[in-house]
């Protein structure tokens, strides 16, 4: 049996090695990368397929502004474990991914990936003629999903990162702790 469910902090190990294998360290040099680094995906749209206790898809979902003032998710990555593939996971969990989309009230999603793939959930070049991403990227490949009609009509401009920031740790107050000897789990040295 398989579960679709939002993410919680233990599944972060099992979601980053389901990447890994999928996507590889290259994953990290894309475009799409850039609107993601140093964000936490969009409230309630991090979710994770579990198959007996075991992480075996992934999707999440971003704020971002596709060009001035025009708010939007970007979409991405989604994975689905290899041996898998094929059984329509990845369409179950596209499919909740845009559901819960729209029932937060969320306007499009923005994408980058395989065209004739995603036309199937009504993603397409129609609407990102006039916008364009932070970086390297194949135009045909650049898809929209409106899900709430005009919601992308006029866009353009640059797709930019708009979600909340991840929380850093205080790097001068840990090591301070660390020095006095009162930071959890570390022993100074005598």
């Amino acid at each position: 049996m398989i579960t679709i469910r939002e993410e919680i902090h233990r599944d972060v190990e099992a979601r980053e090695a389901l990447l890994d294998t999928c996507f590889g360290p290259e994953r990290f040099q894309k475009t799409c990368e850039r609107l993601r680094e140093g964000r936490l995906p969009a409230e309630g749209l991090a979710l994770v397929i579990e198959q007996e206790e075991r992480i075996v898809g992934t999707v999440r979902l971003w704020h971002v502004s596709a060009g001035p003032n025009r708010p939007a998710l970007m979409l991405g990555p989604i994975a689905i474990d290899p041996a898998l593939q094929g059984l329509g996971l990845g369409a179950k969990l596209m499919n909740e991914a845009l559901t819960r989309s729209s029932r937060r009230d969320h306007k499009a999603v923005l994408l980058v990936g395989d065209a004739p793939y995603y036309a199937r959930f009504g993603f397409s070049t129609d609407k990102t003629g006039s916008l364009w991403l932070p970086g390297p990227y194949e135009r045909g490949r650049f898809l929209a999903l409106e899900l709430q009609a005009g919601a992308l009509e006029g866009a353009q401009g640059l797709v930019s990162a708009t979600g909340r920031l991840e929380e850093k740790p205080d790097l001068a107050a840990l090591a301070a702790a660390a020095a006095q000897g009162t930071l959890p789990g570390f022993n100074r040295a005598a």
